[in-house]
């Protein structure tokens, strides 16, 4: 190859990275109805090699770990810059980042994780490496127009009950294990692929994050196009000065934890321009259970702005675990179109926290299956291998109870909810008061309002449903 041409290939990418790099996201923060700290996108040096330099194949089938944590290596060394990730498709076992890396996936590139969970055992844990990681890191990011696929299929349970009878047949033809009396189909004993553990339970619970940072500062993540995680998504957790920027995350629409986007107890973080359409909560915030949450503090200073989010549990989300709190969190300008709910607020005692300083506004939705808006203080996980028809509810006051307030939502327009607002408080504690929602119209097809121990202040709501 003429080495002039050779430098023009190695040098497009890096100037791509660096523009984003480059990037001012001050302009995000414009009227905001509560002072935000902002972030900053990190830099990185103008080093790049490119991942084929390292033996990796982008044929589907040549296995290029190896080839990524060599690469990776490299640069660590150097002080870091840009791993490219040209077209191809590159089958990969988990992937480490360290500082001052950028993992490039180029259009026409996609990374693939591996289906042999051999490779992602990790030594000492309840559950596999994450597809992407990073861990107490500071400066990385992954960017590019490519795609990131977690090969889901492969990791998580099925409810026949969500499954067309063709999709039924394709999921037994891997092998698997059918339980709950044919109900539930677990991805134990494949065909292709050894267990890792002995039990189609213990199976199902050792998958991981698709990419999961954990203590980082200075992260990035933009323009990549993450889909089929074998769990959530893309995973920020105690990470600070996180930016998410054009990102699109997808998955079946009855993919089981099949979460978009999760911050985890992280503090000056920014969601824009992004797409959402997955198996479980699209937008969502989360900080721990217990006094273990209440260590790792709040999800603070978050803006999330100009989001569409399609099919998931709800578009945004506070909760489950809340008890390290949420403060000054600002949602606006985004699109819930095909959600279950379009606003949720969801916890239970032992997870429950404190919310102050939340404002959501400009919210356009349709199509919402259940609640434009809901609150639930009775909110807990249910065992895909168990059964659980028991109607509990939650009436003492317990510790880490939650305590939803100081929530400010206006300017929402929802044509179609099957309820309007939905609120289930505690009943002998305030757990959700100081509520304002103003300025709003919902057309609703079974009922307004369903309301109870809560205090929402409601002000210019309009409630429509079909003429009687």
């Amino acid at each position: 190859m003429n080495i002039f041409i050779k430098a023009f290939i190695y040098l497009a990418p890096l100037v791509v990275a660096s523009a984003t790099a480059a990037q001012d996201y001050g302009r995000f923060y414009v009227n905001t109805p509560v002072e935000l700290k902002q972030v900053e996108a990190p830099s990185f040096p103008d080093l790049t090699v490119d991942l084929r330099d390292y033996g990796a194949k982008g044929d589907g089938v040549t296995l290029c770990t190896s080839a990524f944590e060599q690469a990776i290596s490299f640069l660590n060394k150097k002080g870091g810059g840009h791993l490219i990730v040209p077209a191809g498709v590159w089958l990969t076992g988990p992937i480490a980042l360290k500082n001052n890396i950028d993992l490039h996936v180029e259009m026409g590139a996609i990374v693939i994780l591996s289906p042999d969970k051999s490779l992602a055992v990790k030594e000492g844990s309840e559950r596999c490496n994450p597809g992407i990681s990073a861990s107490k890191r500071t400066n990385i990011a992954i960017t590019g127009h490519g795609i990131i696929d977690g090969n889901g299929k492969y990791w998580r349970p099925v409810k026949k009950s969500k499954v067309s009878d063709v999709e039924w047949k394709e999921f037994k033809a891997l092998g698997g294990t059918e339980t709950d009396g044919g109900k539930l189909w677990m991805p134990y004993n494949l065909k292709h692929f050894d267990n890792q553990t002995t039990n189609p339970k213990d199976e199902e619970a050792i998958r991981a994050d698709l990419v999961r940072f954990t203590d980082c500062t200075n992260v990035l993540v933009k323009d990549v196009t993450i889909q089929n995680s074998p769990r959530f998504h893309l995973h920020p957790v105690r990470c600070s000065n996180v930016i998410i920027d054009n990102v699109t995350v997808r998955c079946p629409w009855n993919a089981q934890n099949g979460d978009a986007i999760d911050l985890s107890n992280c503090r000056q973080a920014l969601i824009v321009n992004s797409i959402v359409d997955a198996g479980d909560d699209g937008l969502c915030m989360k900080s721990g259970t217990a006094q273990k949450g209440v260590e790792d503090g709040p999800c603070e200073d978050i803006l999330i702005q100009d989001c569409k989010v399609f099919h998931a549990h709800g578009g945004f989300v506070i909760g489950s675990d809340c008890a390290g709190g949420m403060k000054n969190i600002v949602v606006r300008n985004c699109l819930f179109s095909g959600t279950d709910t379009g606003l949720r607020f969801k916890s239970a005692p032992n997870r429950g926290g404190k919310t102050e300083n939340i404002f959501i506004s400009n919210i356009a939705m349709n199509d919402i299956k259940d609640a434009a808006i809901t609150f639930s203080c009775s909110y807990e996980d249910k065992k895909y291998a168990v059964n659980n028809n028991d109607d509990k509810s939650i009436a003492k006051k317990a510790p880490f109870s939650p305590e939803f307030t100081d929530i400010h939502i206006d300017n929402v327009v929802c044509r179609e909810s099957s309820i309007a607002l939905f609120a289930e408080g505690m009943d002998d504690f305030d757990a959700i008061y100081d509520i304002d929602i103003t300025n709003s119209t919902f057309f609703f097809t079974k009922k307004d309002k369903d309301i109870y121990g809560a205090k929402i202040n409601l002000k210019d709501v309009h409630f429509v449903t079909f003429d009687k």
